[in-house]
């Protein structure tokens, strides 16, 4: 059975893609057969997996404008075991394509329905509660929020909990949260520990053990078109999605 999970936050520079990437990795490392889903027009996760603009068609936007899946949109990656869908600009536009369509909110369950099998199907989604964000949420089995360690980090939660409670009740009733992943995270500080007890707190046992530390490498990764656990894998950042994976696959046993 294949799993798939949203990584999914409306809030911005949360570390939603490098979440994306770095899980990803670590599954493929452990040879997971994995599929990357780029549904963010920024193209952030095509770009840190290192697939370049020109080699991105067929995207996401044309798969979803024929609203099926064509096998030659699936990419390989410079990892072993992971393959991704990536997205350009013009992905922007499908929120306009989406209104217009009837069922509008199954499109991408229906495209993914006809890969072929993998062990997880990870989908980076926008910073924004639209149309791709319940689409991927739709076809989701289960949704990881990535929450910055910081003063407003609980902020919106509340907006993206109820989003996840709807599309429960109208369109997915096997959706669920898979975990709260808190980044970012800076031990020497005060606040960030702060949060931290608060975060763990008020959600209990669905937030991971594993935290995302502030980490230079994991900032440079992207840069270099790898994700960190392949530009260095001894480093704090790659060592903690590397726990993150094993922590989510235990959850699985």
């Amino acid at each position: 059975m294949t799993k798939i999970i949203s990584i999914a936050n409306q809030k911005g520079g949360v570390g939603k893609t490098t979440t994306t990437i770095n899980l990803a990795t670590s599954l493929s490392a452990i040879n997971k057969k994995v599929l990357l889903v780029d549904a963010d027009p920024q193209g952030n996760a095509s770009t840190g997996i290192g697939i370049a603009y020109k080699d991105r068609l067929p995207s996401l936007y044309d798969l979803i404008v024929k609203r099926e899946l064509d096998t030659n949109s699936i990419k390989k990656t410079i990892v072993p075991n992971l393959s991704i869908i990536s997205a350009n600009t013009n992905l922007a536009a499908a929120e306009v394509e989406l209104a217009n369509y009837e069922k509008r909110e199954f499109v991408l369950e229906d495209i993914l329905l006809n890969t072929k099998a993998y062990d997880f199907i990870l989908i980076d989604c926008p910073p924004a509660l639209g149309l791709l964000t319940i689409n991927s949420l739709v076809a989701s089995n289960s949704v990881i929020v990535p929450l910055q360690s910081e003063f407003f980090a609980l902020e919106g939660m509340s907006s993206l909990v109820n989003t996840i409670q709807l599309i429960k009740e109208n369109f997915n009733p096997k959706l669920n949260v898979e975990g709260i992943l808190l980044t970012m995270v800076d031990k020497r500080n005060t606040l960030s520990s702060l949060v931290e007890k608060d975060v763990r707190e008020h959600f209990g046992e669905i937030v991971y053990k594993t935290t995302i530390p502030r980490n230079v490498k994991i900032s440079e990764a992207p840069s270099h078109g790898k994700p960190a656990i392949i530009y260095d894998v001894n480093c704090s950042g790659s060592m903690a999605y590397i726990g993150l994976a094993r922590e989510i696959l235990n959850k699985q046993d």
